[in-house]
């Protein structure tokens, strides 16, 4: 494909990423809201505690297979078709271990009521098994525009469903329920949708070819997981649901924003950096030219996020859920480096060398392990403080192999990015400072937004920011000048 149609595909691919991306996280957000003002930390803490366990069935029942498919030259039926019937098996295979497991989870949480609320809501994993394959044929196609629509209807009947549960006094089940629900509706409709649906044959032979791929990134899928939740345990086991329940709310928060610009960027980063592949040159220019779209979304979207948390809180699911602004504003810090590193993982899966994802996701799960556990003595502020630092310096690392791999320059990188990051730190101390005195939190909150928004668009203006003058030009004129 020519530069011109894959910068179009990608420009497409970014718009409906983001439509898609933006209108889930408005969709979560609201439901959330709902949620939160009816249940209380404790309900929360309950669930969060849960999570990695279903996150890490969930991703044992997929094997990394979803990327192993977008990643082949050449895909078949019978790729599909393997990749279905295996993830039935072992889904089926892994329920029926967690459902016997349960007791001994509610065990170890000293929580009996989590033997049942887990097996019901680690059928979401079940469930999610079953769409791998459909999804992967949209993944591969980049049909970024129809998975997005799959996903908000999903979110509106599994939001409904939750919101139902927990007005009629359920509790935490509403929480569980709503998440059975969305990954219930979201493969029933993949299924409807998709052109591919699966026979009765079988062949071994596509996933021995896919298994090194898979399992690699098995792997690598498993430690981002445990890095992302193991909070979750740690704060479960030795503080209680309920501040395991104010981390949960600040994390919730936190990963909606980054998500927004993340699933953007998944939803079309490495089937774009694989068309690029083969000329090394070419691939080290769409990197950075994603870089830099990335940089002026994220840095200014996450540290808006820090400074209007408190206002954003009390607003929207009222004071009682103070404790957990300071957990959100901290992790905003990383959560604005997050989709960076995301880029960084979709670079290496798409030049074959999911390895290098992996051994680096890896050492860093085991580098913020080790330093939260130094750090755990001292509270759970400073071990927030210490794993955002340990993740922004690893992106260092990142790019290490990106340089020796690909010849990505740092200077490059760093050109890149800094520009949006002084602008972003600039604008929100500006911001800060001028809305200090107002005592309202709705009138804080909308002139802290309107006046970061307004001058971080003056600033990218005056400065001309190649990137913010295409983004208007695409969404004005639909197309992508380069």
């Amino acid at each position: 494909m020519s530069d011109s149609g894959l910068k179009q595909k990608t420009a497409k691919g970014l718009l409906w990423g983001g439509i898609g991306s933006g209108t889930m996280q408005l969709l979560n957000l609201l439901f959330g809201i709902f949620l939160s003002r009816l249940l209380s930390p404790a309900d929360y803490g309950v669930v969060g505690a849960l999570t990695i366990f279903s996150a890490m069935a969930g991703l044992f029942a997929e094997s990394g297979f979803t990327l192993a498919i977008v990643n082949r030259k050449n895909i078949s039926h019978d790729d599909y078709n393997a990749v279905f019937w295996f993830n039935i098996v072992a889904g089926l295979g892994l329920y029926g271990l967690l459902f016997a497991l349960a007791p001994l989870i509610a065990r170890f949480y000293n929580q009996p009521e989590m033997v049942w609320l887990s097996r019901f809501l680690f059928l979401g994993f079940l469930f999610g098994g079953i769409a791998t394959a459909p999804s992967a044929y949209f993944f591969r196609n980049l049909n970024v525009k129809l998975r997005s629509q799959i996903q908000i209807c999903a979110i509106l009947l599994s939001g409904t469903v939750g919101v139902t549960c927990a007005a009629f006094g359920c509790g935490y089940w509403g929480i569980a329920a709503q998440t059975v629900t969305y990954s219930g509706c979201n493969a029933l409709l993949l299924w409807l949708r998709s052109p591919w649906h699966p026979t009765l044959s079988f062949r071994m032979a596509p996933l021995r070819e896919m298994l090194p791929f898979s399992t690699r990134q098995l792997m690598t899928s498993l430690f981002t997981h445990i890095n992302n939740n193991f909070f979750s345990v740690l704060l479960g086991r030795f503080y209680g649901m309920q501040p395991t329940g104010y981390y949960t709310q600040g994390s919730k928060w936190t990963t909606m924003g980054y998500s927004t610009i993340s699933g953007m960027l998944n939803s079309v980063a490495q089937p774009v950096f694989r068309e690029a592949s083969e000329e090394r040159e070419r691939l080290c220019r769409v990197f950075l030219k994603m870089l830099r779209f990335t940089s002026f979304v994220c840095f200014p979207a996450m540290f808006g996020l820090a400074i209007v948390a408190r206002e954003l809180i009390v607003l929207s699911v009222t004071a009682k859920w103070l404790p957990c602004v300071p957990v959100m504003q901290i992790l905003c810090v990383w959560g604005a480096f997050m989709p960076v590193a995301t880029l960084y993982g979709n670079l290496f899966n798409s030049i074959g060398r999911p390895n290098i994802y992996m051994w680096n996701t890896i050492s860093l799960g085991l580098m913020q392990l080790l330093c939260v556990m130094l750090s755990y003595p001292y509270g759970l502020t400073v071990m927030l403080e210490v794993y955002a630092g340990v993740n922004v310096c690893w992106l260092f690392v990142w790019h290490y192999f990106a340089a020796r791999h690909i010849g990505l320059r740092l200077s490059g990188v760093l050109k890149s990015m800094m520009p949006y990051i002084a602008v972003s730190l600039a604008v929100m101390a500006v911001t800060v400072a001028a809305t200090a005195r107002i005592e309202s939190a709705i009138v804080s909150l909308l002139a802290k937004i309107f006046m970061a928004a307004a001058l971080y668009g003056l600033l990218m203006w005056r400065l001309k920011s190649v990137v913010f003058r295409e983004s208007i030009g695409y969404l004005t004129k639909g197309r992508l000048k380069l």
